[in-house]
């Protein structure tokens, strides 16, 4: 079956809907089917360029769900969301279906390609060297849910539970932030530049990278702009 694509602009698969107050800035589409259940998309816009993109793929097997929240620019992002989902289905095909490592090819071989978008760009665009953006994926086949992120975007799982003959539901937390706050991946930073000893530097009260984001991927940048949830039912105790 094709898959049906959804990405920013929402409005192209959802209709743009203003919020309360008739906000232009803020949008969301009702449930819609999945291969495992119903999902939504919500989007509050902070300011007048948006830098970030989403994306939701399904078919009769899996779905794919990405954020990826840019800075500097759109250009990354915009890379992130053409061609991440297309590695990942063309690994999926030749390794006999979707896995860990099919996602771990999948983004390291969207890095490599950004990285050759940037070495042709910078003659003639030299601020594309400024650019990156989170990338926060969640997919669901053969009932596995996989999850994989760089930057500092978060999943979330809803959890139906029941609590005193009472329905309700707990977040679950399914990814960790990947920055230069956590110790460790400090110090791959630190040994991949062995040669510079300002490559992570504390400063405003967090560390940074040469002072200026936290992230160290080319292709992740601190969630700033804006927030997207995906609600996404799944199995009898799960939203």
């Amino acid at each position: 079956m094709m898959l049906r694509s959804c990405y920013r602009p929402l409005e192209r698969c959802f209709g743009r809907i203003a919020g309360a107050g008739g906000d232009g800035l803020m949008w969301h589409a009702d449930l819609k089917q999945h291969a495992s259940g119903d999902y939504s998309i919500a989007v509050v816009q902070a300011n007048s360029n948006l830098e970030d993109q989403s994306q939701v793929f399904t078919s009769q097997s899996a779905t794919y769900i990405g954020v990826y929240d840019g800075h500097g620019g759109p250009e990354a992002s915009r890379f992130v969301n053409k061609h991440l989902f297309h590695f990942m289905h063309k690994f999926a095909k030749e390794h006999g279906g979707l896995s860990a490592d099919v996602i771990k090819k999948a983004f390291n071989a969207t890095e490599e390609e950004f990285c050759h978008l940037v070495k042709r760009s910078l003659p003639l665009k030299p601020q594309i060297a400024s650019v990156g953006s989170c990338c926060l994926v969640g997919a669901i086949s053969n009932d596995v849910l996989y999850v994989a992120n760089l930057g500092d975007s978060r999943a979330v799982l809803g959890r139906r539970v029941d609590e005193d003959k009472k329905k309700t539901v707990v977040a679950e937390r399914l990814s960790t932030d990947h920055n230069v706050a956590d110790e460790e991946v400090r110090k791959e930073v630190e040994a991949l530049h062995p040669d510079d000893s300002h490559i992570v530097v504390y400063t405003r009260g967090v560390w940074r990278i040469k002072g200026i984001i936290q992230v160290q991927w080319l292709l992740v940048a601190r969630l700033i702009f804006f927030s997207l949830f995906l609600l996404v039912s799944y199995e009898k105790s799960t939203y």
